[in-house]
């Protein structure tokens, strides 16, 4: 199972770098957060063109596409979130089900080519309206459905996590 957004025990990943990526919350800003999702859809096209971007490494372990896909959805439910938070006071976010999405978008079916280029529009998207966040902003509240609380500085941090983390289980 990937490590994700809906991890329940999401504090580790803001506290201490993660052993196996290495992310390290502590050495960004959540200012920094829209840069680092651009350096990150940068690598995703490359990635989706190698010869093996269709294959699981494993039985249990998402291929390359499968993974970009996740992280295009990423991407895209993390800016409907952001947005929550901006323009609702303490909104409660939807619940995801993202190993129901991967069945039902068929993430192992999609197109390579065109999840690189969603990724990238996503990513772009997203980055933009994190380049908007100024201020007291940075200190809106939101609670995923499990009740667990962030602000927009600590869903920055959080969030960007998950495609480092990503980029780093397909390496190739």
């Amino acid at each position: 199972m990937p490590i994700t957004p809906d991890t329940k025990d999401w504090t580790w990943v803001i506290e201490r770098p993660c052993g196996e990526c290495g992310y390290d919350a502590s050495a960004l800003t959540p200012e920094q957060v829209a840069d680092r999702i651009r350096e990150n859809a940068a690598a995703w096209p490359a990635v989706l063109a190698r010869s093996d971007a269709r294959d699981r490494p494993r039985d249990d372990t998402w291929s390359p596409l499968e993974y970009a896909a996740h992280v295009r959805d990423v991407l895209r439910l993390y800016r409907e979130r952001l947005h929550l938070m901006i323009e609702t006071d303490d909104p409660l976010y939807p619940n995801w089900d993202q190993d129901a999405t991967a069945l039902a978008e068929r993430y192992s079916e999609q197109d390579p080519a065109m999840v690189g280029r969603e990724l990238g529009d996503a990513a772009a998207a997203l980055a933009a309206d994190f380049d908007t966040v100024s201020g007291d902003q940075w200190q809106r509240p939101g609670r995923r459905s499990d009740g667990v609380s962030f602000t927009v500085a600590t869903f920055a941090l959080y969030f960007i996590h998950d495609p480092i983390h990503h980029l780093w289980d397909v390496r190739g």
